[in-house]
């Protein structure tokens, strides 16, 4: 061993699945349907995960593509491919074939990994992939192979259990690539190096309280951040994952109790479920929950009714480019006596970055100065430190635009209160977040505008009880032509991802400047009217 071993070691988050399966072999370490295995035996299966990748040609550089709920060879996919210097790519299981093919063609991926439920995303464009060596079938659920390729479990068969020799060098090679929601046209691909996932890992395990004790139930997407780095963090300490492979509440519940479930993170929708599952109001957990939420802050009345239940939840705030949550409202004794509606006031605010990331400012986003902090005064969040994304994959100017002045510009607009704490108020770009989902305005507009019947749109986000915010288009019409609501919904579903689509479409003239720009500030404003807008 070189001496310069002596005192340094390359952190990748793949290592911690080493650490666990010495220290805790016969652990559980995942929960899915039916099916319990221990850390031994996902390593062991990890490490076949690698050495088949390998026999097929995938190895240093190249890209991995998962389309794959959250099912344990998602979790697999997360220790294997960066494993052997290659870089997962986990793909959102709920956009369109479109948006699907340009993301396994501009991450230049070599290999993709479906499972069979979402197979109907890829068969029809197979003769649109540009550059995929192979396919890997899924066969989670019922259904015939629908791809060409081996199913994952045969293909896991030919590789050796043996321990396969971590191959990263340098910790800021490109783990995974996460690719945003296209919110200023195309999907961006977001690059995370191996040293911000293992230090943002730990930030979770210390944010969250976790340790080998806990159990966490995989309610938020693994393909979103990689899982916020839960993916490894939750390895790290020993702890047990639960998968599920679709979030309804009836499974969310009797999972809580029969694996005395510990952790969760969830989306403001999936808060907003528990609250109004039948029944919730006499629920008791076995055990307290630490829930940790972002997005729009959920209603001050679903906090309290799924903390009545035994949860403690709280928020967060970041984004792709820093590997998920960023900043936590870290939580104040002297908070704990205020009635329930002004402690979900302050619980909804964006808070102090974590102990692992440390850098975040309120700025003039001119100057790059401080705005005083006064809970008024609106500046751009920035941050910096180990967890920025090393850049946007193959766009060099989106990089360059994003990093100026030293800083990641989130264009998130908020105020810094005396004590420190962010709290956001608007966005410099309009983004929708529903349900959890970053949704474009402008993508949703540029669609719009091809309708043949349309002369002019605008969209804005609207209040929601169940998504917390859902896209509302106002549609100027083309004289003499006449569209119905249900016309726009229906061409936007044909050419977007569903849940892209707005669900309310107004018809009418637009609020505009002397020089003929659309305020869509004044449509904002009446359709919030009495309700503050606080999204991240």
């Amino acid at each position: 061993m070189n001496e310069s071993n002596v005192n340094y070691d390359v952190l990748s988050p793949v290592k911690f699945l080493d650490r666990t399966a010495a220290v805790y072999p016969e652990k559980t370490a995942i929960v899915y349907d039916g099916i319990r295995r221990t850390y031994g035996e996902l390593s062991e299966r990890v490490n076949r995960f690698a050495h088949a990748l390998k026999q097929n040609g995938i190895g240093k550089g190249d890209k991995v593509a998962f389309i794959c709920p959250n099912t344990p060879p998602m979790l697999e996919a997360h220790y294997a491919v960066p494993m052997i210097g290659a870089a997962l790519v986990s793909v959102n299981i709920r956009l369109s074939t479109n948006e699907v093919v340009y993301i396994i063609n501009h991450s230049d991926a070599k290999a993709v990994f479906v499972d069979n439920e979402f197979a109907r995303l890829i068969q029809p464009a197979l003769d649109r992939l540009e550059k995929v060596d192979f396919f890997v079938n899924i066969c989670d659920t019922s259904g015939d192979m629908p791809l060409p390729g081996i199913d994952y479990e045969s293909f896991l068969a030919t590789g050796s259990p043996d321990p396969v020799a971590i191959a990263v060098e340098n910790e800021r090679d490109v783990a995974t690539i996460n690719y945003t929601s296209g919110t200023t046209g195309l999907p961006k691909g977001v690059m995370y190096h191996h040293r911000g996932a293992y230090l943002n890992a730990i930030g979770e395990i210390l944010e969250a309280h976790l340790d080998s004790s806990s159990v966490y139930l995989w309610t938020l997407p693994m393909f979103h951040c990689n899982g916020w780095c839960f993916t490894w963090g939750v390895t790290a300490v020993g702890a047990t994952h639960v998968c599920l492979r679709a979030v309804e509440p009836d499974k969310v519940f009797a999972l809580i109790d029969s694996e005395n479930v510990s952790h969760m993170c969830a989306a403001p929708t999936v808060l907003i479920m528990m609250s109004n599952y039948p029944g919730a109001k006499d629920l008791k957990f076995n055990r307290k929950i630490e829930i940790m939420t972002a997005g729009a802050p959920p209603a001050s009345k679903v906090i309290e009714n799924v903390e009545a239940m035994g949860a403690n939840i709280t928020h967060t705030y970041g984004l792709t480019e820093v590997f998920g949550p960023h900043s936590v409202c870290a939580w104040k004794p002297q908070w704990d006596d205020l009635p329930p509606e002004e402690r979900a006031q302050l619980k909804s605010r964006q808070g102090v970055p974590y102990i692992t990331t440390q850098y975040m400012d309120v700025v003039d986003p001119l100057t790059m100065q401080p705005v005083p902090r006064d809970g008024q005064t609106i500046g751009e969040i920035v941050m910096r430190g180990n967890n920025v994304m090393l850049g946007y994959y193959k766009d060099p100017k989106a990089t360059e635009d994003a990093f100026q002045g030293g800083w990641f510009h989130s264009g998130d607009l908020a105020v810094m209160h005396a004590d420190g704490y962010v709290q956001i108020m608007d966005r410099k770009k309009d983004i929708i977040i529903s349900g959890g989902e970053n949704i474009s305005t402008v993508e949703i507009e540029s669609v719009i505008f091809r309708h043949p019947e349309v002369l002019e749109v605008a969209v804005i986000p609207i209040p929601d009880e169940k998504w917390g915010e859902v896209p509302k288009a106002f549609v100027v019409p083309k004289a003499g032509a006449h569209p119905t609501a249900e016309n726009i919904i229906d061409f936007c579903k044909q050419n977007l991802a569903r849940f892209k689509a707005p669900k309310v479409v107004e018809f009418g003239e637009l609020p505009k400047t002397a020089t003929g720009k659309i305020q869509k500030f004044k449509l904002r404003e009446k359709e919030w009217q009495g309700r503050a807008r606080r999204v991240n």
